[in-house]
């Protein structure tokens, strides 16, 4: 027999690996809390990709078009109807704490006014206005943390060695001051990024293509903290990030970080695609994101607009429906820990940070009772959130003079159940404690 005691679960199952990080988490726990209790953001993929509809910047370093049609956009890049506080009420709606856009792809093209000679939607586009201080400014009023995506490498820029799939323009064994002057040109612009928006968040991408000594992983992040010293890093900084970010796949084995988010498209592609029709809909995103905030992660939602600024309504009504559900459902998500460990209930689960309050997630309409296994506790009750009604159960197989628990069979009826997905609140006699032996008489 064993027993285990939960007040800190989330953070048991994390500690024990960080072989992908130089970063010792104990001495960033405490600017990473916001993080952990924020559990979503939504990511947004804008560009001149939207023009066309074409994969951002993969669809020239790839060759699906070449790279002159493909910096053609730039003409058609207007951000007409481009509203940032609808965005960020949008995004406020749907119940986010954070959100994280593209300040600049790998295609090159910056969304603010950069001072270095290169892209910007500023310089060479219609649009001609900077995108972020309007939106960063518009998040800030509504208490949404700002979070800035940024390219470590450039495509487009000529003094950045890859360009296309099967072309380099140098190897920096043979140029290195050819590299020095992009790596210069590179940390001018996250300069800008960090001085004039301070982002709480930084999603940082491209880093496969150069080691960490090569970008100097270690000197980025310096310079960031030196500006914001509580300012998050993602994990794709060579070692030298924060937290984990697994893309669109949910995983199976939880993250080596200790914190983790998924980011996911809300359909295939990242960025606006029109014959992208292929939507998930509000049940599909809201059980992904419960089964990630139960393994003590976060959900980064990715919308794609249109280059004119308008978000698709299928993107609005995910995120509107999505909201919808976690305001009725907001204690058991936000400033939750992750919830039981695999065996103890077939679902997503959470628990309060105090662990005296135990969630469990029930995806669909159920039938006939659900069971949970191995809790040692008393339960004082259980009710359904969203509604008063409290529910009736039953523990089977509890032997008095055993100290082995029994099953608790919940019954939950029909007219008190979620059209996505139901959240049970199971308030316990102290902090939860969990049987996780053999079964038997002890």
């Amino acid at each position: 027999m064993k027993r285990i005691l939960l007040s800190g679960l989330a953070l048991m199952l994390f500690g024990a690996a960080q072989a992908q990080t130089k970063i010792n988490p104990d001495s960033i726990r405490q600017k990473m809390q916001w993080f952990a209790d924020a559990k979503l953001g939504i990511f947004i993929h804008y560009g001149i990709y939207a023009v066309k509809g074409v994969d951002e910047s993969w669809s020239f370093y790839n060759k699906k078009i070449s790279h002159a049609d493909y910096m053609k956009q730039l003409s058609g890049f207007t951000a007409s109807n481009y509203n940032p506080e609808a965005w960020a009420d949008l995004i406020k709606e749907s119940g986010a704490r954070y959100a994280v856009i593209t300040t600049k792809h790998h295609d090159g093209v910056a969304l603010w006014p950069t001072k270095q000679a290169h892209y910007s939607v500023v310089k060479n586009t219609p649009a001609k206005r900077d995108l972020l201080t309007p939106f960063y400014a518009a998040l800030e009023k509504r208490g949404i943390k700002k979070g800035a995506y940024y390219s470590l490498l450039d495509w487009s820029h000529k003094d950045y060695p890859a360009f296309t799939k099967d072309s380099t323009r140098y190897k920096i064994s043979d140029d290195p001051q050819r590299w020095q002057r992009f790596a210069q040109f590179n940390n001018a612009q996250m300069a800008e990024v960090n001085n004039a928006f301070k982002p709480d968040l930084w999603w940082f991408d491209g880093d496969w293509e150069h080691s960490a000594d090569e970008w100097n992983a270690a000197q980025i992040r310096q310079n960031i903290l030196a500006v914001k010293p509580t300012a998050i890093l993602n994990g794709r900084l060579q070692g030298y990030g924060d937290y984990d970010t697994p893309e669109q796949n949910f995983p199976v084995t939880r993250p080596k970080f200790n914190w983790w988010e998924l980011c996911m498209t809300i359909n295939n592609n990242w960025g606006y695609q029109p014959q992208d029709t292929f939507w998930k809909t509000p049940y599909e995103v809201i059980t992904i994101f419960a089964d990630a905030i139960s393994n003590g992660g976060n959900l980064l939602l990715d919308i794609g607009p249109k280059e004119d600024g308008t978000i698709p309504p299928q993107q609005v009504h995910v995120l509107k429906e999505l909201g919808a559900w976690n305001k009725k459902h907001e204690e058991a998500i936000f400033g939750s820990l992750g919830g039981l460990p695999q065996g103890h209930f077939y679902g997503p689960s959470t628990l309060s940070k105090d662990s005296t309050k135990l969630y469990l997630f029930l995806p669909g309409k159920v039938t006939g009772d659900i069971v949970v296994k191995g809790i040692r506790n008393n339960i004082k009750n259980i009710r359904v959130i969203g509604s008063p009604q409290t529910l009736q159960y039953k523990i089977v197989g509890k032997i008095s003079w055993s100290p082995v628990p029994g099953l608790i069979y919940i019954n939950v009826p029909p007219t008190v159940q979620d059209k996505y997905m139901s959240v049970l609140a199971v308030e316990l006699e102290g902090p939860l404690q969990l049987y996780s032996g053999h079964g038997g008489l002890q």
